[in-house]
């Protein structure tokens, strides 16, 4: 099946067809392959001077071919016709070289998405390099002129658009295409000797989705100041919160141990756990491929599977697994169109935009009947085993006393297990749904706090 092109031009789509002939020729039972073409510009600024302007355009095609069941990936940004024979015999050699795989393979043509999603994911509006300059400017100029900062590590401003197509020799050829623009800034400030940074940024699909550049480096500015002065939480067993910025990292950790992968090896500490509760009732985690304006989105999976919004731990229970192709025959279940490619190795089972939903809970709720816990706002270094959920991290935000937000904490390492974390943790209703991975603050009732 062949979806209409929107945004490949013939030639690309002959380079395409040609490499799929080749591999054919070449003597592949069958053969995929992933076309992305892309054009970005960025800007970095410091201290109110351009320090740099990239414009970029890239051609990268990967091709994955199949030998009986053995196959094997290759890539190239050489789109010539030499080059593409060359990679195509290298691929094949590969192949009959390579240990069978008894579970890899394309998808019938049965599986295969037959229509596409009607899903806002491309702005077309064109960002000038002075446009993005003007943006990284203000944006570092608004940190740098609130009192008490001294220094900038710079800002930036970027705008990019990706056209990705999927085709495989057992007919399936689609295409769809997708924007991004951002911008940030990271500055300085200094108190008794001791030096704090802090960051702000603003990301969206769409160009009008943007936050203003102004109050984007007034809040890194903010951000930093209240840095100054950090100490040593005390050692012990404390409440603690995750600001809405590091909280996607739990929502990341539980994406990764419901990999369809990581359960048909054995190395997740949930690999026993499905349909059973691992969370309140209060906590629903979905992963949702079809959300407009959103940077996971996607009209069919790597491996040209129909996607679709999924409830994978619904009140708490978890329901699924994230499953490709092959660990779907691994576990002897259904594919979900979960799989993700990349262009040099084989597809993967991986999340579209996953997220921990909100709830009604505010904040100021979640933090007033705190007497002495932990505000993380900063994660650093990381020791997480994801066969046992044993959870150790570096830690910094701030101490919160009698139901507020109090003094800077720093130099701090919290731990756990996120068994525990799961089960425990209550949601708040304030998501940065800009990021493909995101989750509300987070509240867990007790984790180990190792400081002073």
């Amino acid at each position: 099946m062949r979806i209409i092109s929107r945004s490949m031009t013939d030639s690309e789509h002959d380079i395409v067809d040609y490499a799929l002939r080749a591999a054919r020729a070449a003597g592949a039972d069958g053969a995929d392959i992933t076309f992305i073409t892309g054009d970005s510009t960025d800007i970095q600024v410091r201290l109110g001077k351009v320090e740099s302007t990239e414009r970029a355009e890239d051609y990268q095609l990967g091709l994955r071919v199949f030998c009986g069941k053995q196959n094997a990936a290759v890539s190239t940004g050489q789109l010539d016709r030499q080059n593409i024979d060359d990679i195509v015999a290298r691929a094949v050699a590969m192949a009959r070289a390579a240990p069978e795989d008894a579970f890899a393979r394309l998808a019938s043509e049965d599986e295969q998405a037959r229509t596409l999603p009607d899903i806002a994911i491309c702005d077309e509006t064109e960002l000038s390099s002075e446009a993005l300059t003007q943006m990284a400017l203000q944006c570092e100029t608004a940190a740098l002129e609130t009192n008490g900062i001294t220094n900038s590590d710079g800002g930036s401003a970027s705008a990019s658009k990706s056209r990705i197509l999927i085709a495989t020799s057992t007919g399936f050829s689609a295409e769809y295409e997708r924007s991004s623009f951002g911008f940030s800034a990271v500055v300085l400030a200094e108190q008794n000797g001791q030096m704090e940074r802090d960051y702000d940024y603003s990301s969206a699909v769409f160009a009008e989705d943007l936050k203003d550049p102004a109050e984007v480096g007034k809040n890194a500015a903010q951000r930093t100041l209240s840095r100054l002065g950090a100490r040593k939480p005390q050692t012990g067993s404390y409440p603690v919160i995750f600001d809405t910025r590091i909280s996607r990292s739990i929502a990341g950790h539980l994406a990764g141990a419901i990999n369809g992968a990581a359960i048909a090896r054995g190395t997740s500490f949930l690999k026993d756990r499905l349909g059973e509760k691992i969370a309140s009732e209060q906590i629903n985690i979905i992963d949702d491929p079809l959300r407009d304006r959103a940077s996971g989105s996607r009209l069919f999976d790597g491996e040209t599977l129909p996607v679709a919004q999924r409830n994978l731990v619904d009140q708490g229970v978890l329901t699924g697994w994230l499953l490709d192709l092959a660990s779907a025959g691994q576990l002897g279940m259904t594919p979900t169109g979960n799989a993700s490619r990349s262009l040099s190795g084989p597809p993967g089972p991986s999340v579209s935009n996953f997220y921990i939903a909100d709830t009604d809970i505010e904040t100021a709720e979640l933090i007033a009947d705190i007497k002495d816990g932990f505000f993380v706002t900063e994660l650093m270094g990381s020791s997480i085993s994801m066969t046992t959920g044993d959870y150790s991290r570096g830690a910094a935000g701030f101490w919160i006393e009698n139901g507020k937000i109090g003094w800077p904490a720093s130099e701090a390492t919290i731990a756990g297990n996120l068994n525990d974390i799961f089960a425990s943790m209550v949601a708040g209703n304030d998501s940065d749904m800009t990021q493909s991975i995101s989750a509300p603050t987070l509240f867990i009732p007790s984790l180990m706090v190792a400081g002073a």
